[in-house]
């Protein structure tokens, strides 16, 4: 029987909607407000704060640590790092 963790063979929309929902979740913003060009800075007003609440939980749930340099400012920027990560694993 295979393991139902399979994060290294997670598609793109899938992991998209993972990380709306843990936006959406830890926030408390409608997930039709967090599409992947969305500014969490611009257009949902988010400061350093809730930016780093938001890293450290993606950091939880993909069991993986983002370091302080890498730019994210769009929900895209959390998916596309999450997946890059992902693929270095797999390989």
């Amino acid at each position: 029987m295979a393991s139902s963790t399979g994060h290294s063979l997670t598609s793109a929309a899938a992991l998209t909607q993972q990380v709306r929902r843990i936006i959406s979740q830890r926030k408390g913003i409608g997930l039709r407000h967090l599409q992947p060009s969305t500014s969490l800075d611009r257009e949902l007003g988010f400061d350093t704060i809730d930016v780093v609440d938001i890293i450290l939980e993606v950091e939880r749930h993909f069991q993986l640590t983002i370091p302080d340099e890498v730019p994210l400012h769009k929900v895209s920027d959390f998916v596309c790092y999450v997946q890059a990560h992902l693929s270095q694993q797999a390989a």
